[in-house]
């Protein structure tokens, strides 16, 4: 049988996928849109969530998946990837639109989603150096000013990039283990005699309890210590724990402290959670994923007084640093430590000639081997607006979390449930039918309230329990929110929570 009169030869479909004028012309195309997009949504011209059940987007991605016949005109071509954008840009949330008050989530400079389209287009693979030469230099130089940052003198401490939060907090987790329980890299955990643990922040995020079993410590071994008033790590308490552990003969394999908390935004009181780590001789790693970025303001620096006393810490880029997810470093106060992470040979990958390259070949210090430029994004937004942006930011979403937690205090059908530390807050909203109901009561109405009100499309919070009871929790990521954008989302709570007198929802598409 000879071939289909349809048959495409492969290599020119490949080179019609690969044409430098056919980027050129989507790229243009790609820009206008992407303008628009962000033009509306910091305006406020569209919901914040356009509401669709998960089927509904399931059948449209699945329908737009069928692709396009063997053969298009540019014409068709445009049409269809109009079309594809279009549709993405319309289905997803929010981030820029000032009542998006949800999860820790900022909307991104635009630039530094420029720049890590740039990062996607060349594909630097980081495992070495020489695979990505020019972004392992700029992961290096940020990683050195953000450094500087912590409090650190240069040459001293390593810092790197890695994807994720969750993956730094694992993979300092895992040198602590190695440095606390000699072998174990080779022979694993021992199971025999006291069992070692990880001793935490009682509001700890979940993926140090994630980490604990995967490092084969066991999440029944994470010891959780108390709170004080602030929901900060009672130091009392952890030094008590700590001597607990020692009389019975138990390895602490790291203490977490936290900065800011995920919950509320607590910050630990870090310098004395440090003096206690070094009264028992035990690792200390701070998870700063999230307030890791107030070291960039003056204002609010002093609430991670002590940082620079932990031996790795956590610090995310995609969250105050307002770059495109992922992007989170992780450093270690001593560079040597740093090695101590994994110990195995990849003689197909590192160049025992060079010895000089080590300190840039990613591979040797992170989980990952291949790993994304991640920091050019950070690196441009930095170079073209200068550090004082970032701290601009912090200061402007610090303020309004304080606007909103006055506002909730003035009104009589909210409840702030903490004085905010950063740009978290958590309150109830309690309409007067419900005062006095029982706290089962009030905290499933917080969850129909949050449900209500995201499917509306006319503002975005998260839900959270504290204490037992669920609650609204709202993070202030978007720079753009106002006062007046926080008085709108506060009506649209009281809407949500009387569905009787609620508006129509919002149009679920825009321009």
């Amino acid at each position: 049988m000879g071939p289909s009169p349809h048959a495409v030869d492969p290599r020119a479909r490949i080179a019609a996928a690969y044409d430098p004028e056919l980027l050129r012309h989507a790229g243009h195309l790609l820009a206008d849109r992407l303008a628009e997009h962000l033009a509306a949504r910091l305006a406020g011209r569209c919901p914040v969530l356009p509401w669709r059940s998960p089927g509904e987007n399931l059948a449209d991605a699945r329908s737009l998946a069928s692709g396009p016949p063997d053969a298009e005109s540019r014409d068709a071509f445009t049409a269809r990837f109009q079309r594809l954008l279009d549709e993405t840009l319309a289905r997803g949330i929010a981030l820029q639109h000032p009542r998006f008050v949800g999860h820790q989530v900022p909307p991104p400079l635009p630039i530094a989603a420029v720049f890590d389209a740039v990062a996607a287009h060349t594909n630097q693979a980081m495992a070495i150096y020489e695979m990505g030469p020019w972004a392992s230099a700029v992961e290096k130089a940020m990683a050195d000013l953000l450094g500087a940052r912590i409090g650190w003198e240069p040459g001293t401490f390593s810092g790197l990039a890695t994807h994720g939060g969750s993956l730094a907090n694992f993979t300092a987790l895992l040198t602590a283990r190695n440095a606390a329980l000699a072998g174990s890299w080779e022979s694993g955990v021992p199971r025999s005699g006291p069992l070692p643990v990880i001793v935490v922040h009682a509001d700890a995020h979940y993926c140090v309890v994630r980490a604990a079993g995967m490092l084969g410590i066991g999440t029944s071994q994470v010891v959780r210590v108390g709170l004080d008033s602030r929901r900060r790590m009672d130091v009392n308490l952890l030094d008590e724990t700590l001597t607990s552990m020692r009389r019975a003969g138990r390895t602490v394999v790291a203490v977490v402290a936290c900065a800011c908390a995920t919950p509320t935004g607590a910050f630990d009181p870090l310098d004395e959670v440090a003096d206690a780590c070094r009264r028992h001789g035990v690792w200390l790693h701070v998870d700063a994923a999230h307030g890791g970025s107030a070291l960039m303001s003056r204002r609010h620096r002093h609430k991670l007084a002590g940082i620079d006393r932990a031996d790795t810490i956590t610090w995310d880029a995609h969250k105050m640093l307002h770059v495109p997810a992922l992007c989170t470093f992780l450093f270690h106060r001593e560079k040597a430590r740093s090695f101590g992470t994994f110990q195995q040979d990849a003689p197909y990958l590192y160049d025992p000639t060079a010895p000089e390259l080590a300190e840039f070949d990613g591979g040797l210090r992170t989980v990952e081997c291949t790993k994304r430029a991640m920091v050019l994004g950070l690196w441009a937004a930095w170079s073209l607006f200068g550090p004082g942006l970032f701290e601009d930011i912090v200061d402007v979403t610090y303020g309004m979390a304080r606007t909103l937690h006055a506002k909730l205090a003035d009104a009589a059908d909210f409840v702030p449930l903490h004085d905010p530390e950063a740009n978290i807050v958590v309150f109830r909203h309690v309409p007067e039918r419900l005062r006095g109901a029982a706290d089962d009561e009030v905290g499933r109405f917080q969850f129909d309230v949050r449900r209500r009100l995201i499917e509306s499309g006319s503002g975005y919070v998260a839900a959270t329990s504290l204490d037992g009871t669920g609650a609204l929790r709202a993070t202030v990521m978007n720079p753009h929110t106002t006062d007046a954008d926080l008085d709108l989302l506060l009506t649209a709570i009281r809407e949500a929570g009387n569905p009787a007198a609620a508006r129509p929802p919002a149009p679920a598409r825009s321009p």
